[in-house]
Formats: structure tokens, C-alpha cells, sequence
């Protein structure tokens, strides 16, 4: 749990729910499983969450529910932008629908901050918003809220106006072309204001064209007051797409190289979709180009393209001279 957070394109971090499994190839070097099987396999929130092997710890797919700091956010005054669960997986097949919904309870109590939920269990995530026993979802979360806080009864979700929360976005992790083409659909199958998409680490060549429109296409609609509308069925030719995509190379030890044109790729596609754009870091590689000819090239591309191993933080930001910090507005 972190009130300031080093994550460039978020302000803190919250993590209710701390623990996960290896369920893609963007997980191999997972800093969080890194952290909970070394620094952190001590502290109470990670301890036996991680098991030793060669290559270093890895998940056991055991989750935990941190209870004291499920409100913290409460305690937050200032508003902040919140990465949720950056230590683990909100969506993960082991974490209960119950701690979900009191998660979300949290979100609804606290509409100072902006809640940014990422995941790769896409599925599950599409599963869990569109659940419908005749109560639903909202209304569990609403339920929970009640059981939770002292607050006039209905008056938990009726100032939000609709099915989904202002004040959360979601996202999906998609390290490559594969894992775009499972996890996207879901994505914009599910109810939500802002929808995302984190390419980091970059693992492969990304196309988005087919999930990103431009304003005024269809799939951007603009309401008569300005607002951007996203819940399917709103106008006769809205569907929804994804309104931000953030752009990474793999950190840390072990770390594999990201090709320059697959960021380069990826910023086009949104420049030409009027989608914003947040190129993170290079990681641990950059392009030997313009770097100095003493220093000896790590990694070759099958194209012939060379990289360079210089660390996070030498490698830097800067995507063809440019820092790319778009955010949605």
C-alpha cells in the first residue's frame, strides 16, 4: 500500500487483496511476485503467498484479504487517482465475490478518488459486472455498502445515475497480439466509463485499430451535454471502445527487450484514433541508436534492430524524443 506511488500513470496504490498465479507470459517477471517472495515474504499481507523455484519466487495462487486496509481510501482526503490490487489480481478465480463487492462498496463511498482496476482474468471480470439474479450486481455492491457504513438506505449508488461508477475505470493487461484478441472483447463487454488497455510489459507487435475510434466514430458517441456515453445500447450506432492504452518495457532482472516499432505502432494507432496515449518507460532495453559506440549491444532483433541494456532508470521515457504522458479526460 503506497500513498504515493512511483507508478507513473497513477497517484497511489491500494491493495485490499494481495496474491495471484501465473497465468500468461507477461507474468514471468512480475515485480509484485518478485516483492512478495523476497522483501516483502515476511510482512503479514504476502507471507507464504510465493513458493521458491530456479528462476525465483513464484505465486502459489493463494489470495488474502487485507482488512486493515480495505478503507484506508475513506481516510484519504486529497482526491487521487487509485491503482487497485497493483499486487495482485482484483479478478483472480480465487478471490470471492463477496470481497469484491465490498472492495467496490469502498469505490462508492469514496467519489473524490479515481479507481483504476486492471486485470487479466478479462472473463471473469466480464462475468462478474453483468451477473444478473434479478437483484444485481450494483445491487450487491449497494447491499454491501449498507452492511458496511451507516448510510441512509437508498442512498448509496442513486446520485451515480447509471450502472457504472464515474469514478472507475477498468483495464486489461495485453502483452501481445493473443492475449489482446482474449481479454479486449471482454472488456468492452462490460460496463464501465473509462475502459484501458496496459501493453507492458510489450512482448510482440499490438494491432488496437479494430477497438479504437475515433470521437464522433461509432463507438465514441457525445452526448448532447458533452459527456461521453459508453453503456451499449445508448444510441443505435454506439459500441464501445477503449479510451486510453499505456505503453511499456519490461523492468528488473531477466528482462526482455521491447522492439521500438511496437511502441512506435501502438502511439500511431491512437494518434490516428484520437486515443490518449501513455508511453510508461523503456524498461531495462532501449535502442542502441544514438547511444554511445563504446558500449557493447545486448540484443539483436531477427530484423537486425540492436538494444541496449542500460536499466530503468537510464533507459528513460522518451519515445522518439518525445514524452508521452495522455491521459483520459
Amino acid at each position: 500500500m503506497a500513498e504515493v506511488s512511483s507508478i507513473e500513470w497513477t497517484d497511489a496504490t491500494w491493495n485490499p487483496v494481495t496474491g495471484c498465479s501465473v497465468v500468461s507470459p507477461g507474468c514471468k517477471k512480475c515485480y509484485a511476485m518478485t516483492l512478495a517472495g523476497t522483501r516483502l515474504r515476511e510482512h503479514p499481507s504476502r507471507a507464504g503467498l510465493t513458493r521458491p523455484s530456479k528462476a525465483g519466487p513464484v505465486w502459489t495462487g493463494e489470495v488474502r484479504l487485507n482488512e486493515e486496509w480495505l478503507t484506508q481510501p475513506l481516510r484519504w482526503r486529497r482526491p487521487r487517482m487509485i491503482f487497485v490490487c497493483a499486487h495482485g489480481d482484483l479478478f483472480h478465480e480465487a478471490v470471492p465475490d463477496e470481497w469484491i463487492d465490498r472492495i467496490f462498496a469502498v469505490m462508492t463511498m469514496t467519489p473524490q478518488h479515481t479507481y483504476q482496476v486492471l486485470t487479466k482474468r478479462s472473463a471473469r471480470m466480464r462475468s462478474y459486472f453483468t451477473f444478473d439474479d434479478g437483484f444485481g450486481r450494483w445491487g450487491h455492491i449497494e447491499h454491501r455498502a449498507k452492511q458496511m457504513f451507516d448510510i441512509p438506505a437508498g442512498k448509496t449508488l442513486a446520485n451515480y445515475g447509471g450502472s457504472n461508477l464515474p469514478n472507475v475505470w477498468l483495464g486489461v493487461s495485453v502483452e501481445d497480439q493473443q492475449r489482446a484478441g482474449e481479454r479486449i472483447p471482454d472488456l468492452l463487454a462490460t460496463p464501465a466509463t473509462v475502459r484501458f488497455v496496459s501493453a507492458e510489459p510489450l512482448l510482440g507487435p499490438v494491432d488496437l485499430t479494430r477497438y479504437l475510434s475515433p470521437i464522433g466514430a461509432a463507438g465514441r458517441c457525445i452526448s448532447i451535454d458533452g459527456d461521453w456515453w459508453h453503456k451499449p445500447g445508448e444510441c443505435g450506432a454506439c459500441r464501445p471502445s477503449v479510451d486510453w492504452v499505456i505503453v511499456g518495457g519490461e523492468s528488473g532482472r531477466g528482462a526482455r527487450p521491447m522492439h521500438p516499432d511496437w511502441a512506435r505502432s501502438l502511439r500511431d494507432q491512437c494518434v490516428a484514433a484520437q486515443v490518449p496515449f501513455f508511453f510508461k518507460q523503456w524498461g531495462e532495453w532501449c535502442t542502441a541508436k544514438g547511444q554511445p559506440g563504446h558500449l557493447p549491444i545486448s540484443h539483436v532483433f531477427a530484423d537486425g534492430y540492436q538494444m541496449i541494456r542500460l536499466g530503468k532508470k537510464a533507459a528513460g521515457a522518451l519515445l522518439d524524443g518525445r514524452d508521452w504522458r495522455e491521459m483520459p479526460s
